[in-house]
């Protein structure tokens, strides 16, 4: 009785894509602790501009080219980077190589940009409520950018080494163009904000 075998598990992969990986729910899990956070920063923006006699407080609008530039850029980035999770959910080692290279140049040319775009806010982080909550913003993407940046080389690195070619390293480069396209769909309601809201 104690050697009755009831399920045979044997030939089951032993690591899942998509769904059925616990690192998919757990990136799941991060983006929305993370959704919140931004959630709550804009929340901030509007209560402090509700209190504002004028919007933004000494200051003008921010210049637009920057920050409409980076838009355009992560916009442009949903594509490879949509691209590449087929590939690995394809298992396709060569394309997905390829694909994180580019990644990781769509991880760094947001940074070039940003630099640009805490000048063009007029107003330091320190000068009252209104500069201080739009470097807030603009901080809280940067760190995102930064942090999936930082995923996609180590992933680059991996997938170009005797590791790269199996199962869980496929999945994982999946749940790190999840986190890309949150990167993307997180900072179009922050454009609005810093960017548009002001000139209403």
């Amino acid at each position: 009785m104690k050697d009755r075998i009831v399920l045979d598990v044997s030939r089951l992969p032993l690591h899942g894509m998509g769904t059925a990986s616990p690192t998919w729910w757990a990136t799941g899990a991060f983006m929305l602790i993370e959704g919140s956070g931004f959630g709550l920063a804009i929340a901030v923006y509007f209560y402090l501009m509700s209190l504002a006699p004028q919007w933004p407080i000494d200051a003008p609008p921010p210049d637009l080219l920057a920050g409409t530039c980076l838009t355009g850029l992560l916009l442009v980035s949903v594509i490879p980077n949509v691209v590449v999770s087929r590939w690995a959910k394809q298992k396709k080692l060569r394309r997905v190589q390829i694909g994180l290279v580019v990644m990781s140049l769509f991880g760094l040319a947001p940074l070039a940009v940003r630099v640009f775009e805490f000048p063009a806010l007029h107003i330091s982080w320190d000068d009252n409520a209104y500069g201080s909550i739009v470097w807030t913003l603009l901080g809280l993407h940067t760190t995102h950018i930064l942090t999936d940046l930082i995923d996609t080389l180590v992933l680059t690195c991996l997938m170009f080494s005797r590791h790269g070619d199996n199962a869980r390293r496929y999945g994982d480069v999946q749940d790190n163009a999840l986190y890309w396209n949150f990167v993307v769909m997180t900072w179009l309601p922050l454009y609005l904000c810093i960017y548009w809201v002001p000139r209403q």
